[in-house]
C-alpha cells in the first residue's frame, strides 16, 4: 500500500450579503465570504489538499473560477467531484485534519454538525476528519477580521482498484 500526504490553504475576504458557509453548512453571521462559488473556503482548502496528494493538480485547475457553470455553486459539489477524481485514480482517504483560522464568528459550536456534512460528502468515517478553529489573536487580515484562512492536510492511500 502507498501512502501520500497532501497540504491545501485558502483564504476568503468577508462580504456584506452574501451567506456564510464552512464545511458545507450554513454559519449564522452577518458577512460571508467573497467569492465565485459558494466561497467555502474550508472546502477548498480541503479540495486542494486531496489534489495534491494525489498528484492531480489543484481546484482552480479542475474548477476554475472562470467558467460560468461554478457560479455560485454549492462547493460541496466540487468535494463530492475530487473524492470521484481521487477514487478515480486508485486512492482513498485515509484522514484529514483542518484547521480554521477566524476570529468571527466561533466555530467550535458548528464543527460536529460540519464534520457530519463532509463525511457524508466524502463517504468517509466521521472519525477520518479532525476539524479545529482558532484565531490569529487579532493578528493580520484573521485579526482584523477581513476573512477567513483554512489550513488542511490529508493522508491518502492507495487501494486495488
Amino acid at each position: 500500500m502507498k501512502f501520500r500526504i497532501g497540504f491545501g490553504y485558502d483564504v476568503h475576504q468577508f462580504a456584506q450579503d452574501r451567506e456564510l458557509w464552512l464545511g458545507g453548512i450554513r454559519i449564522q453571521y452577518d458577512k460571508g465570504l467573497k467569492g465565485h462559488s459558494d466561497a467555502d473556503v474550508l472546502i477548498h482548502a480541503l479540495c486542494d489538499a486531496l489534489l495534491g496528494a494525489a498528484n492531480l493538480r489543484d481546484i482552480g485547475y479542475h474548477f476554475p473560477d472562470t467558467d460560468k457553470k461554478y457560479k455560485n455553486i454549492d462547493s460541496k459539489i466540487l468535494l463530492a467531484e475530487t473524492m470521484h477524481l481521487l477514487r478515480g485514480k486508485g486512492y482513498e482517504l485515509g484522514n484529514a485534519d483542518i484547521t480554521v483560522c477566524a476570529e468571527n464568528p466561533k466555530l467550535n459550536p458548528y464543527i460536529p454538525a460540519m464534520t457530519t456534512c463532509l463525511s457524508e460528502v466524502m463517504k468517509v468515517d466521521p472519525n477520518d476528519l479532525s476539524i479545529k478553529a482558532t484565531t490569529s489573536e487579532k493578528m493580520g487580515f484573521v485579526g482584523r477580521e477581513e476573512g477567513v484562512a483554512v489550513y488542511a492536510s490529508v493522508l491518502i492511500n492507495s487501494v486495488a482498484k
